[in-house]
């Protein structure tokens, strides 16, 4: 969500680079990944998963609301952490929390683990706005959100109302599948799961497909994400064990996996090192030079023109 009210927290994108950073810098071993499907064959694939984390689009609604027929029912008496979202553009790194306080095995750094420990006990509320006080937490999610310096206060130009996003995030809580929102009074229960087989995740996928639907044909206002262990040491691990053995298919896979991990691990830190640069200095100079060279209004058509083709492209694919 976005608002003015965001006491010094900015903007995030919904991005696993961008989680997987901030997980670092609490000093937590997971990682985060895209899930571009919920077939039981992409959620296998990332497993152990320890949450999910949903990304949509937010409508304005009472806090008292109960969930929908069908959504699950607050429950009042949940015996994990939850947290309430008390400033604005802090959903992120909040619903991240909210996942991370649920998990029993959970290694994080002393910082991180000093401030579950403060804030064990507190009502949602005091807990939010514990957390939300931390200055080294906000800091570590500022430091991965894309740098401004255009104002365009005091122009008085018309506000434009800007469509709001909102994360949440679904786990696996004491046999049940819980939905922890921020925004909601308490979290929302969805029953329990069965432990075999593909366990809470099953329970999730119905859940998430039911929302999803709940939104037009095509939509693309949502997105989502996995929390789980890092793969690398585990795959190096049993790399190590095959050394010297004739298990050449396994090993020549268990290469190309690792490979691809820290490939993924290179773009991200491209990305988010780019996500600190402020770039809007460059991008100045470069309008003004062509500007210089008369050259300004050519490579706006030009532009123009390309991102024109790209639209008709989509709309072809999608017809």
């Amino acid at each position: 969500m976005s608002d003015e009210d965001s006491s010094g927290w900015q903007l995030t994108e919904s991005d696993p680079g961008v989680f997987t950073e901030l997980l670092k810098s609490l000093g937590v071993p997971y990682i985060v990944d895209d899930l571009y499907s919920l077939e039981p064959e992409s959620l296998e694939a990332l497993q152990p998963v320890h949450a999910l984390i949903f990304l949509f689009k937010w409508f304005p609604e009472s806090p008292d609301d109960e969930p929908g027929v069908g959504a699950g029912h607050y429950d009042s008496d949940f015996p994990g952490f939850f947290a309430h979202q008390t400033v604005n553009n802090a959903c992120a790194t909040l619903a991240v929390v909210n996942a991370l306080g649920n998990i029993a095995s959970l290694h994080a750094g002393p910082q991180f683990m000093d401030l579950l420990s403060f804030t064990a006990g507190m009502d949602p509320q005091t807990c939010g706005m514990a957390i939300t006080s931390a200055d080294w937490l906000r800091e570590a999610h500022n430091a991965l959100s894309p740098p401004s310096s255009i104002s365009l206060d005091g122009l008085d130009l018309p506000k434009k109302s800007e469509e709001a996003y909102h994360f949440v995030v679904y786990l696996p809580v004491m046999g049940s599948l819980y939905e922890l929102d921020g925004l909601k009074p308490y979290p929302v229960q969805h029953g329990e799961y069965d432990g075999s087989g593909e366990g809470w995740v099953k329970k999730a996928r119905e859940v998430i497909e039911n929302r999803i639907h709940t939104y037009p044909t095509g939509a693309l206002e949502f997105s989502l994400l996995a929390l789980r262990d890092d793969p690398i040491p585990g795959m190096r691990r049993r790399l190590d064990a095959l050394q010297g053995s004739a298990e050449d298919v396994e090993i020549s896979d268990l290469m190309n996996k690792i490979s691809n991990e820290n490939s993924k691990r290179e773009r991200w830190a491209f990305e988010n090192s780019s996500r600190r640069h402020n770039h809007i200095g460059l991008v100045h100079a470069l309008l003004l030079a062509l500007a210089k060279a008369g050259k300004l209004d050519s490579a706006k058509a030009d532009a123009q023109r390309v991102m024109q083709e790209r639209l008709e492209r989509q709309r072809a694919m999608q017809s």
